[in-house]
């Protein structure tokens, strides 16, 4: 999984982009209309999928965008202990990675055990767990 490009000023709120190497989903745009010497920008405000950091960028309208692939997959809970998840890919039954605790959203924690399937996202080499099934 990788890249794709894109328009700035084709951005919407709930797209994707990559800001500082970082995938974000887009909370917010807004659009300047372009001045006597100038071309329109784009303000995007986005929100870091792995670490939740908030970004601001301004963007000539035409500019050129890193927009992630992220692949949504499905997992089953292997083993939990001592605060590490090791979770199986269901499609191909052989990737197994392990996940912190600590990294993942409160009530989606408290839910894991196993034989639960999660659905986890992989984007630029990082994988989060998103929700339990």
């Amino acid at each position: 999984m990788g890249i794709t490009h894109g328009s700035a000023g084709d951005l919407r709120k709930g797209s994707y982009i990559v800001i500082d190497g970082e995938p974000c989903v887009v909370l917010d745009v807004s659009k300047s209309k372009p001045g006597k010497h100038g071309a329109a920008k784009v303000r995007i405000e986005a929100r870091g999928l792995f670490d939740g950091n908030r970004r601001s960028r301004i963007f000539p309208a035409g500019a050129d965008v890193e927009i992630p692939i992220i692949d949504k997959r499905v997992g089953q809970v292997i083993s939990v202990s001592g605060g590490i998840v090791q979770i199986m890919d269901m499609e191909n039954y052989e990737d197994v990675f392990e996940v912190s605790v600590d990294d993942l959203d409160p009530e989606v924690a408290g839910r894991l055990e196993p034989g639960v399937e999660v659905e986890y996202w992989v984007a630029l080499g990082k994988k989060k767990v998103i929700r339990t099934r």
